[in-house]
């Protein structure tokens, strides 16, 4: 599969990344030398310097030949006219980062499909949708739904209270009477490991989970975590994710907006009916303390400034927040501060580039997703050949390679929790997860020699 990525900021770097990884054939466009010369010396790809909306370029980067282009680069109007001149050229399909949402509207004058566009990817949609997962389950340091909100997966942080620590992942699942999760992933001193039976949780471990929606109540339950949730939340910032989320949770639960800027605040205020807008400072001790911190379920930072974000952040955290989100745009600081245990942290940059990654493999016979920025793990969807390895005997008679694991089976619509005595057949679809080094031998184990 060739693939074009025009823009290789922050966002192109990393799905460049990720999808050479995987032997796509991938060409970066980008009129930065610097962005360049940065992509030519850490990635396998192949580098055209100049302006990504200019047909000469796109000629030279062989977009007519493309099942993808990408345009990512921070300039709406530049991804536009770019989607536009490679839709011309003769690209199979494309994507297209938009921050301004008003081209999505459906009373826009612009219209992206206008543009050849056959996929707008806003990235503050994509994280206020993570966020909003957060706020609704508190006692997650991670969530997320697949498979069309069936599936659940959650990352928990193991405290020196919790009845996990010390305890093995066959220990656990001995005493999910009644239903069935698994633990597919541990993050440890930002080492991932893919836990088998004998593995041992320890404390500051953050375990994921994957279960079926039904199931949350009862494995909350089984670890003695109260299935709170969240009616106070602070709203740092008036920026778009600021603004959105807002209006996403007003009806839900009591929200407070905080905006330095007056003038910014005031026209705010006029927007959201049901939010409190308070012109403050986010940083302020006191102004924090005035405002009871401790009584808020979800503080959440998403100002312009990461400093003012993260500053506020562990402030609202040490006063007494229950649980305080960060959104950073920078991602290489993402895994340092979460290990400090400050909160989660998020980044509309790594929330596009797993929006983009996830769709591009769609095309693929075996869908892969990040889950998380902080894992190195992937969910492989695979389907077994009729005579496979996989299909002949039970999951735990199998010799699978040791960095992945077997996950969810679909069988027909139904789905269910894998296990040692679980035996799949041909019918089956199967989510595999694991790291990127492991799916050719897992592979394997799926098809007929």
């Amino acid at each position: 599969m060739r693939i074009v990525i025009i823009g290789v900021g922050e966002v192109g770097f990393h799905v460049a990344k990720a999808l050479s990884q995987e032997n796509f054939d991938i060409t970066v466009v980008d009129i930065d030398p610097k962005k360049c010369r940065r992509a030519s010396e850490n990635l396998d790809v192949i580098v055209v310097e100049g302006n990504g909306a200019s047909p000469k370029i796109l000629i030279k980067a062989n977009v007519e030949d493309a099942n993808y282009v990408l345009a990512l680069t921070r300039v709406d109007e530049v991804n536009l006219i770019a989607s536009q001149q490679a839709h011309i050229l003769g690209a199979k399909k494309i994507i297209a980062r938009l921050r301004n949402q008003q081209y999505s509207d459906r009373h826009s004058i612009i219209r992206p499909e206008k543009f050849g566009i056959d996929l707008v990817i806003h990235p503050e949609n994509v994280v206020c949708e993570e966020i909003t997962q957060l706020v609704r389950h508190p006692y997650a340091s991670h969530y997320m739904e697949f498979e069309g909100g069936r599936l659940h997966m959650m990352g928990l942080r193991v405290n020196g209270n919790s009845k996990l620590t010390g305890k093995s992942v066959k220990e656990f699942c001995e005493n999910c009477d009644g239903f069935r999760v698994g633990i597919v992933a541990v993050s440890r001193k930002k080492e991932t490991t893919i836990p088998w039976g004998d593995f041992v949780f320890e404390e500051r471990d953050t375990i994921f989970f994957i279960f079926e929606s039904n199931s949350l109540h009862l494995l909350l339950e089984l670890l003695d975590i109260p299935a709170i949730s969240s009616n106070r939340v602070m709203i740092l910032g008036g920026s778009k994710i600021g603004r959105s989320l807002a209006e996403s949770l007003q009806g839900e639960m009591s929200v407070r907006l905080v905006e330095i800027d007056r003038e910014k605040a005031e026209k705010i205020a006029n927007k959201l009916g049901h939010t409190m807008v308070i012109n403050s400072d986010g940083t302020d001790v006191e102004f924090l303390k005035s405002e009871n911190i401790q009584n808020v379920d979800n503080y959440i930072a998403v100002t312009e400034s990461e400093k003012t974000n993260l500053l506020s952040g562990m402030l609202a955290y040490h006063l007494g927040a229950k649980q305080s989100i960060i959104h950073m745009v920078q991602t290489e600081y993402m895994p340092i501060i979460q290990e400090i245990s400050i909160g989660t942290v998020l980044s509309k940059n790594m929330s596009t580039v797993n929006s983009i990654i996830k769709e591009v493999r769609s095309d693929q016979s075996e869908t892969a997703l990040t889950i998380f920025e902080e894992l190195d793990v992937e969910v492989w969807e695979l389907h077994p050949e009729a005579g496979s390895i996989i299909t002949q005997m039970s999951l735990k008679e199998i010799d699978f390679p040791k960095e992945s694991i077997v996950g969810v089976i679909n069988h027909h619509g139904h789905l269910s929790i894998a296990r040692g005595d679980t035996q799949i057949s041909h019918e089956d679809v199967v989510l595999v997860f694991g790291k990127n080094n492991s799916i050719d031998k897992m592979r394997k184990l799926f098809s007929v020699k």
